[in-house]
């Protein structure tokens, strides 16, 4: 697609790499930075269905920072390394020394390269294992269609390094090309320009031109077809969900639209959607130009999109202006949970909007009670813990209220005139909290004198907890169905009479997340015999309910959640069933059912549920 004027500025700005300009020290990399980036790595690789892995090789292109070293560090984790070559300034190969050291649990093993001179390019040839912690494997069975296997990959937040040697931190950026090998009868597709992708012929060719992390270089493979949706967007998916996929997703050209109104031009190009099988572990990964997205929100009714809004989002904050460190992941989600919503406002109207606002604070406020208090701070310090223990309703939900806090304090127009500043200001860099907070100070709090106290930012970024003042979003709709839920409740009404062929998907939410954790048997079958609530097809109001009935001891719902526990591997839909089955005396079943399960899970999946009964 023809960039407009401004997209296209974005996309030049796009071809720089640079790291961010306090050198943020990010301690889940061996990367040596200061003296020396990749600037472009090209991918050559052949899937390997067989034997579980990617094998091949990846071309650094080397820009050197020190003029006195002569050595390059990568981050791998369960790669073997079959020989490293490197470009010299007479322009050919040459072989290089290589040092693969012993693996940290964490970081994954440090990869050192030493050349005889600074080289122009490095080819590490490699593989990837099976257990790679960035890669799922999935045999036909595993897959909606049953005829092919699939193979997709999950490199936030440093599981890049699990199938690319590569410096593996969101510090810098590097753009990307690739060639890949798969069976004649599979397609692939990577985050990347996939017009190469659209002939099926198992020789697929990618182009990344925009500079972006690591963490957001992307691939798929499987037995998928293509169908677009509008000039710019598309869907990639198994024939069996694509029609669905499509009816589902077809408002996703309205909310580029809007969202370019609102924070500058869309800089990708297309905005295409992977469906991934129902083992994906999250709700959506924003790779750029192919946001990878869960089958779990195909609901039929269009209930579940604003999945569809955070991806998109994403666009802007996260894979346009990124976090330099994941200690301050919350640049990245805090920023994307505020456009989304603004994106659902403005495509399906601002009660829609509130109620969601509503529903994910009233779950960030239950979470702050269960966990450590130097968790719930925007700027976490993970103290060398994995990345991934940062990801939780914290950086999403709380830095979405703190800028609706400054929404409210400063009025949208402001506040907008500088959120679409801060996009264009830091477009295609990376930058870690402090100098954020510098940025709010000049281009903020002191432009508009006496509003918000640079104190009160800090409050929000580097304290626990919400700050006594935190906005609390209420829905007029939420206050309706709880004087319904209380007259149920008293006798006053029968649930018959309750108008719930008129609520949402979020009305339902609130409901089954606001009934008592207590509620008698006979009224748990009552409710279920009424709405068959067992047996719903909405992954989300499937889950609230399968919550409540584990706590109660409602034991009618086994079957199904043995079948919704085997079915998807959503971490957020089956991790605190699990922790739910455990508390509550089912530990043994729970135990069978994972069993039976895990081979279908992500490893990601994997790793958080064996913790749960270790």
């Amino acid at each position: 697609m023809k960039l407009t004027a401004f997209a296209t500025s974005l996309a030049l700005a796009g071809l720089s790499h640079s790291v961010t300009a306090t050198q943020a020290v990010d301690q889940h990399t061996y990367a040596n930075l200061n003296d020396v980036i990749s600037t472009h790595l090209h991918l050559d690789l052949d899937v390997d269905f067989a034997d579980k892995q990617l094998e091949g090789f990846v071309e650094h292109t080397l820009e050197w920072k020190n003029s006195k070293a002569r050595t390059l560090v990568l981050d791998t984790r369960d790669l073997e390394v079959d020989k490293v070559m490197y470009q010299g300034r007479d322009g050919k190969w040459h072989k290089a020394s290589f040092t693969l050291a012993k693996r940290d649990d964490v970081k994954g093993a440090k990869l050192t390269i030493r050349f005889k001179e600074q080289a122009k390019k490095a080819r590490v040839y490699y593989n990837s294992l099976p257990q790679a912690s960035g890669l799922q494997w999935l045999t036909p069975i595993q897959t909606a269609s049953k005829t092919h296997p699939f193979m997709y990959s999950q490199s936030q937040a440093i599981h890049a390094r699990s199938w690319i040697p590569v410096q593996d931190t969101p510090a810098m950026r590097v753009t990307y090309s690739a060639r890949i090998n798969t069976p004649k009868d599979v397609r692939a597709v990577m985050s990347a320009d996939n017009s190469g992708a659209l002939i099926k012929d198992g020789d697929y060719w990618f182009d990344m031109p925009q500079a972006i992390p690591p963490y957001l270089i992307a691939i798929g493979a499987g037995n998928l077809e293509y169908k677009e949706m509008s000039h710019q967007t598309a869907i990639f998916a198994e024939p069996q969900i694509l029609d669905a996929s499509v009816a589902e997703f077809n408002d996703t050209q309205t909310m580029i639209n809007k969202t370019n109104a609102m924070y500058g031009e869309y800089a990708w190009g297309r905005y295409d959607l992977l469906m991934l099988p129902p083992s994906f572990p999250f709700g959506g990964m924003e790779n750029p130009r192919l946001s990878f997205i869960t089958p779990t929100v195909v609901a039929g009714d269009k209930s579940l999109v604003n999945l569809i809004a955070h991806e998109l989002a994403h666009s802007w904050s996260g894979n346009l202006v990124t976090n330099a460190t994941w200690e301050d992941l919350w640049l990245n989600e805090g920023f994307t949970s505020y456009v989304e919503n603004r994106i659902m406002e403005e495509v399906f109207g601002r009660e829609r909007a509130v109620m969601e606002q509503a529903l994910d604070a009233a779950g960030l406020r239950a979470l702050l009670k269960t966990i450590a208090a130097p968790d719930t701070r925007l700027n976490l310090k993970l103290n060398g813990r994995d990345p991934d223990d940062a990801f939780s309703s914290v950086p999403y939900t709380k830095g979405q209220l703190f800028l609706i806090y400054l929404e409210e304090q400063f009025g949208r127009e402001k506040f907008d005139v500088f959120v679409k500043e801060y996009f264009k200001t830091y477009a295609f860099k990376s930058l870690t909290t402090a100098e954020f907070v510098e940025y709010l100070k000049v281009n903020l709090l002191e432009k508009y004198p006496g509003v918000v106290s640079l104190d009160k930012a800090k409050e929000w970024i580097f304290e626990p907890g919400l700050p006594s003042d935190a906005p609390n979003p209420t829905s007029d709709a939420f206050d309706k169905v709880d004087a319904h839920t209380q007259a149920w409740l008293t006798g006053k009404q029968d649930l018959s009479s309750l108008p719930t062929d008129s609520w949402t998907v979020h009305e339902w939410l609130h409901f089954i997340n606001n009934l008592p954790r207590d509620l008698a048997p006979a009224k748990m079958t009552e409710l279920d015999k009424a709405f068959n609530l067992t047996q719903s097809t909405n992954a989300e109001r499937a889950f609230a309910w399968y919550m409540l009935a584990v706590g109660n001891g409602y034991e009618a719902i086994y079957p199904a959640l043995d079948k919704h526990l085997t079915g998807i591997g959503r971490r957020k839909l089956i991790v605190p069933l699990y922790k739910a089955l455990v508390k509550h005396g089912k530990r043994d079943w729970a135990y069978k059912v994972y069993q039976n399960a895990r081979p279908g899970y992500h490893p990601l999946a994997q790793g958080t549920i064996d913790a749960i009964f270790e």
